[in-house]
């Protein structure tokens, strides 16, 4: 009987991961009444320095005020004011979101990245986990390097020559930086649950196990 009773709980356990409220937020936004003192300032200066209210990765790095304050540092660097093309940094963040099926990065940065002069064939072929086309010779650098360090976690001598002959050292450390940052980001977002811009499921189809 009690080896029943474990197969029923085992069973019972596997049918919770693949009902939908597995899929729900677990840690959304917290209402600004149930906020401590140390998340309500981190809460005001993040509002007053990107004009929105906190979303996305930041509604469960609040949990933790002094990372996310300490994060939002590297954030505004590795997105504004890295020595890289805009072009070139969405399309590292957009690898690093395929990699992860990270969907709120991937919603939040695919309009980012083709705003910023990214072939939308070339988006589209990251969503379908395809190796793109017809891609700049910065762009196909710039992808050998994120596919390789986030695959094989090393970097070849010929992608690390041609890397550095292209961005110079500042341009890969900062490109190296960006795709580090990203990973950060996808992990607490992946296990979070944390949705899709939209509250949806997102675009993005989860690689095979």
């Amino acid at each position: 009987m009690a080896i029943r009773a474990q197969s029923i709980a085992a069973l019972a356990a596997m049918c919770c991961l693949s009902s939908p409220l597995a899929a729900q937020d677990r840690m959304p936004p917290i209402p600004t009444d149930k906020m401590t003192e140390a998340q309500k300032q981190v809460a005001r200066d993040f509002a007053g320095e990107r004009g929105y209210e906190i979303r996305g990765p930041f509604a469960p790095l609040i949990r933790s005020p002094e990372l996310m304050k300490r994060t939002l540092g590297v954030s505004d660097y590795v997105r504004f004011r890295n020595s890289l093309e805009p072009r070139i940094t969405e399309l590292v963040i957009l690898v690093v979101a395929r990699e992860w099926t990270q969907q709120y990065e991937w919603v939040a940065h695919y309009k980012n990245a083709l705003k910023a002069g990214l072939k939308r064939e070339i988006a589209e072929a990251l969503a379908e986990a395809r190796r793109p086309q017809a891609m700049a010779d910065d762009e196909w650098i710039a992808y050998d390097l994120a596919t390789e360090i986030l695959r094989a976690k090393r970097i070849s001598d010929a992608t690390w020559s041609r890397a550095v002959g292209r961005f110079g050292e500042q341009g890969v450390v900062d490109m190296l930086a960006t795709i580090g940052y990203y990973n950060y980001l996808s992990i607490i977002m992946n296990a979070a649950r944390t949705p899709a811009p939209d509250g949806g499921s997102g675009p993005l189809k989860r690689y095979p196990d």
